[in-house]
Formats: structure tokens, sequence, C-alpha cells
């Protein structure tokens, strides 16, 4: 089914078809008048390169260092509950473009299906579902989420390009829909694996303030800012607060 939203287009414009579950067609335009010429969006181009370089140097000695972990984590997913070891799900990436996120399979199979029936449990307001506790979640999968290493495959996402180490968590495409202008704003961005949020308490996190650190990082981005957050992941990982 083909879906269309449109917003002012003196601002900005929104055109989402969708034409299959699997591969949701989404684009987002943001008039250049309209853009704010700050932060990551007015990044030069040297800059630019500088972040790039970073999360291919930093992505690549990751992969590389954690290899004997990734392989581990692998077959415990894999010999402890039936499915995949990893876990592809659509995401909306910067400018609207949607792409396959990967991640460790931390959930039963029919986890997904099973949404429905916890959605009064749900801990935020806004277009985004966390539990605690959340009985879909695996053995192994609440130990990986825990020190997210669950989320350690995506850099790869990143040395393809369609992540960043540092920047906004890519949305759910329904979670998407049920965005403000505001919230939109969060797409000017590649996505990234870790950002303000992360180390500020993840999940504890409410969504308004989720957003409003996203916004920040946009607005004062520097290339410090990124090795600073980067620095700040790993104790935020190893501590797990907001983890689940």
């Amino acid at each position: 089914m083909d879906q269309e939203i449109r917003l002012d287009p003196t601002t900005e414009e929104l055109v989402l078809d969708l034409p299959a579950i699997e591969a949701p067609r989404v684009e987002y335009r943001v008039a250049q008048e309209a853009t704010p010429r700050e932060g990551l969006v007015g990044a030069t181009w040297w800059q630019m390169a500088a972040k790039r370089g970073t999360d291919i140097v930093v992505s690549v000695l990751a992969i590389v260092v954690l290899s004997p972990l990734l392989l581990a984590v692998a077959l415990l997913v894999r010999i402890t509950s039936r499915g995949p070891i990893l876990y592809v799900q659509q995401r909306v990436g910067r400018s609207g473009e949607p792409f396959r996120m990967v991640k460790f399979r931390s959930m039963y199979r029919d986890a997904h299906d099973r949404r429905d029936e916890h959605v009064d449990q749900n801990i935020h307001t806004g277009p985004i579902f966390k539990i605690r506790d959340d009985p879909r979640v695996t053995p192994i999968g609440r130990a990986i989420r825990r020190l997210s290493i669950d989320e350690m495959p995506q850099f790869f996402n990143v040395l393809m390009g369609n992540m960043s180490l540092v920047g906004p968590r890519p949305p759910l495409p329904e979670e998407f829909l049920d965005y403000t202008d505001r919230e939109r704003r969060r797409l000017l961005v590649k996505p990234g694996v870790t950002c303000i949020w992360q180390v500020s308490g993840r999940s504890d996190v409410d969504f308004q303030t989720w957003i409003d650190m996203d916004l920040e990082y946009i607005e004062t981005w520097s290339l410090r800012l990124d090795l600073v957050l980067l620095a700040k992941t790993v104790p935020a990982v190893l501590t797990g607060r907001g983890a689940y």
C-alpha cells in the first residue's frame, strides 16, 4: 500500500512511500533556506572528511579487536534460541533514506508479533517503545543488551556509510510517522551508534529530553565533541545504566 505525507513545502517536505513492509521508501527533504547552517549541518567538507575518516579507522579497529567477542556472542545466540544470529531491521536514516541496521538478535523470533501484548508497559510517552524486563528478550539477549554488545555489528553499518559512530539513533519507520516537525530535525544528519543520549542514561531519559539532547548535538557539533562522546561511551556501556 502506498502512503504519501507532505508537510508545508515552504519549510520542510516529507514524502513517504511504503510499497511493502520489507522495503519502505522514505524521502525527507529540507529546503536550503530553512536549514540552520550551524553545527553538524553547517560543517565544512574537511570537517565531514575528518568525521568520516574517524568513523572508518575506529570501526575497523573495533571489529578487529573485538572479533573474538563477536564470534563468541554469535555462537551463544545461535545455540541458545531458535532464529538467526543477526537481526536486520529497517530504519530511517539521513534525509529519510531507509537502510537496514544490523544487530545481534536479542529477542525471541516472535517478538515483533507480541509487541501489542505489552503496549501498556511502555515506559515512555511519544513515538518510542521501551519496557523494563521485556519477556520477549532471551536470557543471552538480556546480557548482551546490558552491555550494548547487541549493537556492535553496527560497526559494519558505519563502514558502509549509512551510519556514523556518533549521531542521533535512527528511528523505526512507524516511529518516524508519528514525529513532529521538531523531531524530524534529527534526520538532518547521519544517524549514529552513540550520542549524548547514550552517555546520559539511555532508556532512563524521557523522550522529549532525548530529542533535546540530539538537537543539542546537531547544533553544537564539533570533532572534539565526537571524541568526547566516544570516550564517555565506554564507561556508560560498562555500567549498563538505562540499557534494557
